[in-house]
């Protein structure tokens, strides 16, 4: 798969501090405590998390702006753990559609994190894991943890990999929820120009985030086409313009991706 080798390498431009874990045969990963605490700490050591951090300062902001109440929107972020679903989930019922077609729409967005949990899940089992050990674990798994997952599961011992991928995915929504809390509160107590700002993070969040993972000529393609076609697409008034932009953008990036692997063959 072309877009695993940039992370696996673990020599990404998205991760400027290193984490320094015991040598992988080191007597201190018995501990499957410790093994814990050092998931935890990871998420200091990426940019990543200051990503997600904005993400959820805006999501809060927006959940403040949609009238929920901020107890709901912590539930949210702790059970359903993925930025784009959320703000699927907080819109859809904020504009007033019904709890089981604002379910339909996150189970959509949440099937582009299947192939992530297939390919990290065979980094983390091992022959004696039983598969409600891998419950917490495969929760835990949207972008952020995919991506270093495989820039840190290789350091670490293979029995002590679910423990340490709890560690970090229990820091990671730990970090969302003080976003949370905080994009909330600010959004309540801030001018409105202000609250709008905070509101434009998770946009911005997630075009920046974006942006600095292109990695080949198709995705930066995709990219560029995608913020070009909107535009012209919602003129078109459906109602679902930024899903005909995207899915447009991504099949011509695709189409010249197959034609210069076809052109090099």
């Amino acid at each position: 798969m072309p877009f695993r080798q940039p992370y696996a390498c673990g020599e990404s431009n998205l991760h400027r501090s290193q984490l320094a874990l015991p040598p992988i045969t080191s007597p201190n990963w018995k501990s499957p405590i410790r093994a814990f605490a050092w998931g935890m700490t990871a998420v200091a050591s990426t940019v990543l998390t200051l990503v997600l951090f904005a993400t959820y300062l805006g999501i809060g902001a927006l959940a403040h702006d949609s009238h929920f109440s901020l107890g709901w929107v912590l539930g949210s972020t702790l059970l359903v753990w993925a930025g784009p679903a959320q703000i699927i989930l907080i819109s859809t019922l904020g504009s007033g559609a019904t709890a089981v077609q604002a379910a339909i729409a996150v189970t959509v967005s949440a099937i582009r994190l299947f192939p992530m949990v297939v390919s990290v899940l065979p980094l983390i089992k091992t022959p004696q894991t039983k598969r409600h050990h891998l419950v917490l674990a495969t929760h835990f798994i949207a972008v952020t943890l995919w991506v270093e997952c495989y820039r840190l599961l290789p350091k670490v011992p293979r029995e002590r990999r679910i423990a340490f991928t709890h560690g970090l995915g229990c820091g990671l929504v730990i970090v969302c929820m003080v976003a949370t809390t905080l994009g909330y509160g600010l959004a309540a107590n801030l001018p409105p120009l202000f609250a709008a700002a905070i509101l434009l993070l998770t946009p911005l969040a997630f075009l920046l985030s974006t942006a600095r993972n292109c990695r080949q000529i198709s995705d930066i393609l995709a990219l560029v086409l995608g913020i070009a076609l909107f535009p012209l697409v919602s003129m078109l008034h459906t109602g679902v313009d930024i899903l005909i932009g995207g899915v447009t953008a991504g099949s011509i990036a695709y189409g010249v991706h197959w034609w210069r692997e076809r052109v090099r063959a």
